[in-house]
């Protein structure tokens, strides 16, 4: 069978919208408008394929930054891929608008918190607009909307309902900067706050708590569900959440006090020395009052660190050991920093000979008095020294523990928690680490907790008809705290149940009950009266693409996880059917480094006006003539390494930064932002373009009816082979692994092959148009303005029609078998010629293509046939 040749070139003149030099800015302001409301596509199959594709809603600060840049760059790419595969995708925006921040700002610059915040978000929409970002404006939201925080407030109300949102006395966290009470979680291992950096202090002070703890079990089981999830998040998640299965001991004291203490080694209990208490027990509080020495220990304690080794010894309060009945032996009760109060009973029964942290308070408060263990210490470390830091087990009791001695690890636990249950001095139970979450803040600028306080009634819900609780508007702020208290108006009122004369609650709503939810009202954000309907949070949920910062690995997921559990128990959202986990596939995508530059010598970073950057690749201090020291490091305006999105968008254009961000870094490394390396971007985008110009001056004319099929020559199926392989690729790479920075590679090897061949002559021009129809579609997330040009050039040059995309479904054509053929002339073996085994299905031609070749001339020109023999291998020829 004949194979297609090339078609005879057509010069064509190029059309005015395209030239050699690609212009990669004036192409994205071309082609903004189009690209902002997605692709045109013609994939209708499989309308009912829904993808929900989410990027954590930023704060609307007034900028984005390059991580901004990056993130949505992701999510929109992948909105895009999934567009032209028919999908019908939720790619939504929102702000989460209230916080600390604004409110901040508003003090400084004496403007409402509102204003300040709306016009951020005007700047920050036009910004995702100048990065092309095809987004769900329809399915916006605003945190600080009372259209949302009505809902919000909705939600506080139904876990008040339920049990789960209730007020109680408690130490808590004082950031004495930001004026406000902080979770647990927001405050760092070294005591000081997420936000501020400031040492927090601990008052005790009437709070509201949000119940997570009654979720704490399912919390921690189903992140094993979690198959999409990076490893190293849900163990962060399980750290945080800490379910420990183990026994809860009861010390009685010598004031007729019992102090709790949860252990998961109860076989350990006949080592204990000693008892340790955090720095708000009750027992600690209670003995504070009358003590002294004590209260300067406290006051000077809140400032070391968790791990230190200080404690102090309470006067004339002695513990029992309760498993040791027959022993007058009593046990020294300490204040220690290292016992946390949010874990057990904030108690620890002290075992230096069996844990590292008890081994090394014991040896800094009682020097010289030996441990005691009651484990069977491993040969090597029989003997106890001080260059042991704690006896390490063998597995077995040792005589200390008598009847038990000899016992497993394992069997000794079990035996003696059950004579602990006898005794009425223990139980088996379960401890969780994570506390409830106190949800109070005492600032102005966030949702008002909607409940109002009636000496009769007590905590009342706000009506739902009475909702939203909404913010006074206050224009101008001069001090931190809550003003919220100061307004009469706002905080007296009447109770809805008696009617008397009650207060409102003052206090607004951590800012992360604000994000625990938003991803459930993008399903429905109309809706007037619910948060959300069942239909539309059941039909979209969960999310099946989660994008965001490892730095929301615990707070953020762990309480937008409980809050979906939440709302699929109370039958809100079909969520039962996955657990109520939320977040199907969850990505965290790198942070972006800046080229930080610092004085060799001194280290003091340098200003962009210091350096000499003519050379990008070989800076100088212009005051010494030295090389600065590069490294790249977290972006900071004190590390003078920041980088502006717009500036690069306008200098290189939207596609060019896109593709440049994608292609320096896998998804979930650290991206080292180098903008001169974007120049090899434009390079190849300039070559798309002009690949499109360089075709339609080539092919006569578009044939609709090609198909790539066995009929071409070997050369033209491995070339088109070689396209549709990478097609595949990049395919992979968007729906299953994320390796966008090879996208980007595999979208030059593509325009390599296509260039190529059609600089070969060798490859059907049809076959090239064809291949380069496919690489201008696969290049639409990525680079969409650069594929809409290269689009019109060919519908405009080759009036082709082309109105609408597709992702290419790749379909390789099955390589011919090649045979080695042996030409005998006479009965003498000449040469050899490869061909396919179908080639001497057609004597004639075949004797045509071995008489016309180099070796056919020397051997076949001049002779007359006689006969031609074909069979197999072999081609038999005499001649005359």
């Amino acid at each position: 069978m004949k194979a297609f040749g090339p078609r005879k070139a057509l010069l064509r003149r190029s059309s005015s919208n395209s030239s050699s030099a690609a212009d990669l800015k004036s192409i994205g302001d071309k082609w903004k408008t189009k690209v902002l409301k997605g692709p045109t596509i013609s994939n209708n199959e499989g309308a009912e394929k829904k993808m929900y594709i989410l990027s954590m809603f930023p704060y609307p600060s007034g900028i984005l930054h390059i991580g901004h840049l990056r993130v949505y760059t992701i999510t929109d790419a992948l909105n895009r891929f999934y567009k032209l595969n028919g999908f019908k995708v939720i790619h939504p925006m929102g702000w989460d608008a209230f916080g600390l921040p604004a409110e901040n700002a508003a003090i400084e610059r004496k403007i409402n918190p509102a204003t300040w915040t709306m016009k951020n978000i005007s700047k920050m929409r036009l910004q995702l607009d100048n990065m092309l970002a095809n987004l769900d404006w329809d399915r916006e939201v605003t945190t600080c909307s009372p259209d949302y925080y009505k809902h919000t407030q909705k939600l506080f109300l139904e876990l008040f309902k339920h049990g789960l949102a209730y007020q109680k006395d408690a130490e808590i966290n004082w950031d004495p900067i930001d004026q406000t009470v902080l979770a647990n979680e927001q405050v760092d291992s070294h005591g000081r706050s997420w936000r501020s950096g400031a040492l927090v202090e601990k008052r005790q002070l009437n709070q509201w708590f949000l119940g997570i703890t009654q979720f704490a079990h399912s919390l921690q089981k189903d992140l094993d569900l979690l198959k999409g999830w990076p490893q190293n998040v849900k163990t962060m998640q399980k750290n945080w959440i800490g379910e420990s299965y183990g026994t809860e001991i009861n010390f009685t004291c010598t004031n007729g006090r019992v102090i709790k203490a949860f252990t998961t080694r109860a076989e350990t209990i006949f080592s204990v020395q000693y008892v340790a208490l955090s720095l708000d027990h009750p027992l600690v509080r209670e003995a504070a009052s009358t003590d002294d020495a004590l209260r300067q220990f406290l006051t000077m304690a809140k400032s070391l660190p968790d791990d230190s080794k200080t404690g102090f010894m309470l006067k004339g309060i002695q513990a029992k050991n309760p498993i040791l009945q027959i022993t007058e032996k009593m046990l020294p009760v300490f204040v220690a920093p290292y016992v946390l109060g949010s874990y057990g009973h904030g108690a620890v029964m002290g075992c230096p000979a069996h844990d590292e942290r008890d081994f090394k308070f014991w040896a800094h408060n009682m020097p010289g008095v030996d441990v005691c263990p009651s484990v069977v210490p491993l040969e090597s470390n029989a003997a106890l020294d001080s260059s042991l830091p704690y006896v390490q087990n063998s597995g077995t009791l040792n005589s200390a523990a008598a009847e038990y001695a000899g016992l497993d690890l394992d069997s000794a636990r079990v035996r003696i928690t059950e004579e602990l249950k006898r005794l009425g001095a223990g139980k088996q139970t379960v401890s969780y680490k994570v506390r409830d979450w106190l949800v109070s803040r005492q600032r102005y600028w966030g949702a008002p907790i909607p409940i109002i306080h009636c000496e009769s009634c007590g905590p009342v819900a706000v009506p739902d008809d009475q909702l939203p609780v909404k913010l006074p508007n206050l224009e101008g702020f001069a001090t931190k705290g809550n003003p919220l208290k100061g307004i009469d108006e706002f905080v007296n009122t009447k109770c809805p149940s008696c009617g008397s004369s009650a207060k409102r609650e003052t206090d607004t709503m951590d800012t992360f009950m604000d994000s625990s939810w938003y991803f459930f009202r993008y399903t429905d954000p109309k809706n007037k009266n619910q948060l959300f309907s069942h239909e539309a949070a059941s039909n979209h949920l969960p999310v099946d693409l989660y994008i965001g910062g490892i730095e929301h690995a615990i707070l953020h997921l762990l309480y937008s996880r409980f809050i979906a559990k939440f709302l699929a128990s109370i039958g809100k959202w079909d969520g039962n059917r996955v657990k109520g986990e939320p977040f199907k596939r969850l990505v965290t995508q790198g942070m972006v480094h800046g080229k930080t530059m610092a004085d060799p010598h001194t280290g003091r970073f340098l200003k962009p006006e210091e350096l000499d950057l003519s050379d990008p690749s070989n800076p100088v201090i212009k005051a010494t003539g030295e090389r600065p020291s590069v490294s790249y490091e977290k972006m900071s305006k004190s590390k003078y390494n920041g980088a502006d999105p717009d500036k690069c968008i306008s200098d290189h254009g939207p596609d060019a930064t896109r593709a440049h961000v994608l292609f320096q870094a896998p998804v979930n490394d650290v991206l080292s932002w180098d903008e001169s390396k974007i120049v090899g971007i434009e390079r190849w985008l300039a070559r798309v373009i002009n690949l499109a110009v360089r075709v339609t001056k080539q092919v006569s004319n578009y044939n609709v009816r090609f198909s790539p099929s066995t009929a071409m020559s070997g050369k033209e199926i491995s070339f088109h082979n070689e396209v549709q392989r990478l097609l595949q690729t990049i395919s992979i790479s968007f729906s299953e692994s994320l390796s966008l920075n090879t996208v980007i590679s595999d979208y030059m090897k593509i325009t390599n092959a296509i260039e190529a061949a059609l600089k070969s002559g060798e490859i059907n021009l049809d076959l090239v148009l064809h291949s380069l129809k496919d690489l201008i579609t696969a290049i639409y997330p990525v680079t969409p303005t650069i594929s809409e040009e290269a689009r019109e050039i060919l519908n405009v040059n080759l009036n082709m029609k082309w109105d609408s995309y597709q992702w290419p479904k790749p379909q390789l054509v099955q390589e011919p078998q090649l045979v080695k053929y042996q030409v005998v002339v006479n009965g003498k073996v000449r040469f050899t010629h490869v061909a396919d085994k179908s080639f001497i299905d057609d004597r004639d031609s075949a004797t045509k293509i071995l008489a016309s070749s180099p070796d056919g001339q020397r051997y076949l020109a001049g002779k007359t046939i006689k006969n031609a023999i074909m069979k197999s291998k072999v081609i038999s020829f005499v001649v005359v």
